[in-house]
Formats: structure tokens, sequence, C-alpha cells
């Protein structure tokens, strides 16, 4: 039994998404879709296969679906995302739909795949049941999910300054899923093993944000993110100065010039339906 409200969890998300889509899209689509074709490869995406993209955000990994010559798939919650998704990639199909009821007959892909959104659902066991339901016998499926700070020096440097200026949880925000609960390896393959899928393996890749200044950083939380961008909007001036400094200090290591190139770690988990 979960301990948060799972639908006002995920009725925020969805509101969340549709009000920042834009934002989303021109702030940090660039850093999530280098994930994308790690994602693909763990699902073995290729020519002829029918593909899903469960949160497809600004459609990336269904468009590279469809580059690879596969029929290509993609839904969001969000109405505001599925428009830019279809305006930016005209191959592939997109429809307004939860992961966790997913409008397709049973046997309906080959492959399922998830980029950087399993850990924005409330019910992640029902969206990998549903996952399993629409997929073929022998179809494989893929998500992916940031990993924890301790090994994404880029979530150490960012969630370190968040906390540093001790910002009170706004009181909007419904509680909810921890927001790096399968970077635990263990915890990911349960996930997977508990839709009943086999063969599940939980690899990662390696990432970069390439980031100009903390004030440009500051400003894609608050602008591009849903829960931690309602903590950094609800900072008072005194809170949201300490952010910017803590922020400043904790990207120097990473220093490249006039900017900062920091890395961070993806998780991967997949499997294959009996």
């Amino acid at each position: 039994m979960s301990e948060y409200d799972a639908r006002a969890f995920d009725a925020y998300e969805a509101a969340g998404w549709d009000a920042i889509a834009g934002e989303y899209d021109a702030l940090w689509s660039e850093y999530t879709s280098q994930a994308v074709d790690p994602l693909l490869d763990a699902a073995d995406v290729r020519s002829g296969m029918r593909v899903l993209d469960i949160g497809t955000g600004s459609g990336h990994a269904a468009a590279r679906a469809a580059a690879r010559g596969a029929e290509a798939t993609g839904i969001d919650v969000a109405a505001a995302m599925v428009e830019i998704a279809t305006r930016n990639h005209p191959e592939p199909t997109f429809v307004q739909a939860s992961a966790t009821q997913l409008p397709f007959p049973d046997a309906s892909f080959d492959a399922v795949v998830g980029n950087i959104v399993i850990q924005h659902i409330g019910e992640p066991e029902r969206a990998a049941s549903e996952s399993a339901r629409v997929l073929t016998p022998q179809g494989r499926i893929s998500l992916s999910t940031w990993d924890g700070p301790e090994h994404s020096p880029f979530f150490a440097v960012l969630l370190g300054a968040v906390g540093d200026a001790e910002i009170p949880p706004p009181t909007e925000v419904p509680p909810g899923p921890s927001f790096v609960q399968f970077a635990d390896p263990s915890a990911f393959s349960a996930l997977l093993e508990g839709a009943g899928f086999t063969e599940v393996t939980v690899g990662s890749a390696e990432v970069s944000f390439p980031i100009r200044s903390a004030n440009e950083m500051v400003r894609a939380l608050a602008e591009g993110t849903v829960r931690t961008g309602a903590l950094v909007r609800a900072a008072d001036d005194a809170q949201l100065r300490r952010v910017h400094e803590s922020l400043a200090a904790r990207l120097e290591p990473w220093r490249r010039g006039d900017s900062y190139v920091v890395p961070a770690s993806v998780r991967i988990a997949s499997g294959r339906k009996p």
C-alpha cells in the first residue's frame, strides 16, 4: 500500500508538465535525450518493430525509434507535451495518455521504452504491468532513470545547492515517490520482475550537462521542472541567493573555461516478456 495518494500525485505531475512543457523542451530535453540511444539499444529497437514510448515528453525516443525504421508511438499525460512532440517529430504517432492506463489492446507492441519517466509516476508497478500487457510475447522493455547523487556529480551539485538553502517544502506539492527510488539496481530489477519480465538487467550510461552559469541552471530548475521547480519558486530572496551562491561554488570543480561540464549517470533497466 502506497504511503501517498498516487492519483493526487499523478494529477499534480500531469498539470505541472502541461504548464511547463515549452520550458522543459527548451531547457532540459537536450540533456535527457542523451540517454535515448542506450535506452533503445537495451530494448533492441530496430527496423520493422512496433515501439511504444511512454512519457515521451518532447518525443525524442519515439523519433529515434522511427529513425531506426520502427513504427513508433509516443504517449504523455501532458497535452502540451504531445503537441510539442507532434510538431517537432512528424513521423511517429503521439497520443495523450497515462502510462498506468494505456489505450492500446493487448500485444500491440514489440518493445516499450520510457526515458527518464518512471520516477515521475505515482504507481510505477502499474505502469510496468501495463507495459507488459501491451507487449507481444518475447517483447522487450527498457526504462531509464537518473542515478543517485552519490553516483552522479550533476545531481550532487544540484540537490546539494538546493538543500543548502533550507527552503520549506511548498504545501501545494502532494507527497509522492522518491525522485531516486530506482537508482538502486535491486529496486529497479524488482519493478520489472514484479510485472513478470524475465532476463532483467540493470546497466548504466554516462551523460553530461553543459552549463553556462549557476544563474542559468537555477532558471532551468525553476521554469522547466515540476517538483524541484516548485521548491525553487517557493524560495524567498535570501534562500534563492543561497541557492545561487552554493551552486556557483559547487560547480567550480567542473569548470571548463567560461562554462561548466558536469557528468551524470543514468540507470537503464531492461527485460523480456515471456
